[in-house]
């Protein structure tokens, strides 16, 4: 069964304004972020979704409410928001809400590195996550393997929805590692791992 997946981030928040790690921590949209909702609503309500997926995190379900409520208005029928933890962003542990910058310089730091580019330049997008758990005194920052085992959890949850049949159309708000990691493993080597997608694109 092939399915026609539409992965989009959620609205600017808060946290992205003030470029801290946000990860499993909940900021809402600001104005700008109930903006990109809506842009993103205008254009996919040309689309009939079978099913909506999202985080169980408060941007993600303002982001998805916003879309579906656009697309109904279009005319289409407004599928059931599915929310779970399984399609939340990165944990990234004692460093949850910290200023970006301060965070990867502690994790890039032993090994040589100050950001996080430098950190995916030299050794890898998975890296960045190991890295992290690292230098968490908790050691509770998901580690590469911990992420994917969880996201995959999350795609077995869409392919396992009997409702669905061949060529349907899924909505499902992402978060942006998380979608610049699924670039990076499906996408190919040419997706530039310095940018990450655009608040609500």
């Amino acid at each position: 069964m092939i399915l026609h997946l539409h992965l989009v981030r959620h609205g600017q928040t808060y946290f992205n304004r003030y470029n801290r790690l946000q990860g499993w921590s909940n900021s809402p949209l600001t104005e700008s972020g109930v903006a990109d909702a809506v842009k993103a609503g205008e254009r996919l309500k040309g689309l009939t979704f079978a099913a909506a997926y999202c985080s169980d995190t408060t941007r993600a379900q303002q982001t998805a409410e916003k879309i579906l409520d656009i697309n109904e208005a279009a005319g289409n029928p407004r599928p059931a928001l599915v929310t779970d933890m399984h399609f939340r962003e990165q944990f990234y542990g004692y460093y949850e809400g910290l200023d970006m910058a301060m965070a990867w310089y502690a994790a890039g730091a032993p090994h040589g590195v100050k950001t996080y580019n430098q950190i995916v330049e030299k050794f890898g997008l998975g890296a960045s996550r190991d890295f992290l758990k690292e230098a968490d005194p908790f050691h509770d920052a998901e580690s590469d393997e911990e992420y994917w085992t969880r996201v995959e959890g999350a795609f077995r949850l869409i392919a396992d929805n009997p409702n669905l049949k061949d060529g349907d159309d899924v909505l499902q708000i992402s978060h942006g590692n998380t979608l610049l990691s699924l670039g990076h493993r499906f996408g190919g080597p040419d997706l530039d791992l310095n940018e990450r997608p655009a608040n609500g694109s």
